[in-house]
């Protein structure tokens, strides 16, 4: 039984989190998905570190302007981390994602700018990526006005956004953006959830088929999926990207596109760096006051940055 892969610690928590009986996503409407993540995103979360800035901003999307978040564990002028929030393109926001932003920013010495791009089903595909990109190309010249150092600029995210952060290194190639690195943390990176990992782990750890089924269908047409916007893996051309910190969950339907997609970016030059962590699901990263696994992660996550960033130690 792949059950029988998850390590005793996850397996004691999602049956806790079974038995809490929640509505699963796929059963409500958007708006009401969006509350229910939100109340239960740090629950499993590491408390919200203190930290020298943070800042709420506006900044300039792609059709107006967006609400971000920036952390700084020091007034220096620091390399910036652009982060992306997951949530299946529809749920999600710089609230559920921010213990997590503090404790890159903390880890790595890096500031960290969280964006809240906008949601489906109201902005449907590309909505989400052409803010990204938007914000990608204005922080690299706004990062100064920040008292950031705009030259050191990485791009990270998880699940959704770390596919938007994989296509954010695409598009910055294309323009001639130089990235330190593109830190995808289990990243969704195919046009189909067909892969053997979907259909292994279906049902029963965390994030389910039905779920991403319904985060798919809010955002994007079928017909539209094999863009590399959408699926990073159909891009045409994966060379002369930024180096890339892969961070992938051993018992998570995106595992294998994730591996695929580090094979692909080590095949055709990048520098990978990829960590698998056995034994435990999607969105583990996110769940360290329970998980161990999850403090190696964002430990790892950000000794790629400061190494990225060339900073020789914790600022």
């Amino acid at each position: 039984m792949s059950s029988n892969l998850l390590t005793p610690r996850m397996a004691g928590l999602l049956e806790r989190i079974y038995r809490a009986n929640r509505p699963a996503f796929c059963s409500l409407t958007p708006k009401q998905a969006r509350i229910a993540y939100l109340m239960g995103a740090e629950i499993l979360d590491l408390p919200r570190a203190p930290l020298a800035r943070v800042e709420n901003l506006q900044v300039p999307g792609a059709e107006g302007p967006l609400a971000a978040r920036l952390y700084a564990s020091s007034d220096a002028r620091l390399p910036v981390l652009l982060y992306l929030h997951g949530g299946g393109f529809t749920i999600g926001s710089i609230d559920t994602h921010d213990s997590m932003c503090r404790q890159l920013a903390l880890r790595s010495g890096a500031a960290v700018l969280s964006l809240n791009y906008r949601l489906a089903p109201e902005h449907r595909f590309p909505c989400a990526v052409d803010d990204c990109w938007a914000v990608m190309a204005w922080l690299a010249k706004a990062a100064d006005s920040l008292g950031l150092d705009g030259s050191r600029l990485a791009v990270g995210g998880d699940s959704a956004g770390g596919t938007l952060a994989a296509v954010c290194a695409l598009h910055a190639r294309d323009i001639g953006l130089p990235l330190a690195l593109q830190l995808l943390i289990t990243p969704g990176t195919a046009a189909h959830a067909d892969t053997a990992s979907h259909k292994l782990f279906a049902n029963g750890f965390l994030l389910d088929a039905a779920s991403i089924a319904w985060f798919f269908d809010h955002y994007i047409d079928f017909h539209h999926r094999r863009d590399w916007r959408f699926a990073p893996l159909e891009a045409t051309d994966h060379s002369d990207l930024a180096p890339a910190c892969v961070v992938l969950a051993e018992c998570d339907p995106l595992v294998d596109e994730g591996l695929a997609y580090a094979d692909l970016l080590r095949a055709q030059g990048s520098p990978v760096q990829l960590e698998l962590y056995r034994g435990v699901t999607h969105d583990f990263i996110k769940m360290g006051r329970s998980i161990p696994e999850a403090l190696t992660a964002l430990e790892a996550c950000a000794q790629a940055l400061r190494a990225a960033f060339k900073m020789n130690s914790t600022v």
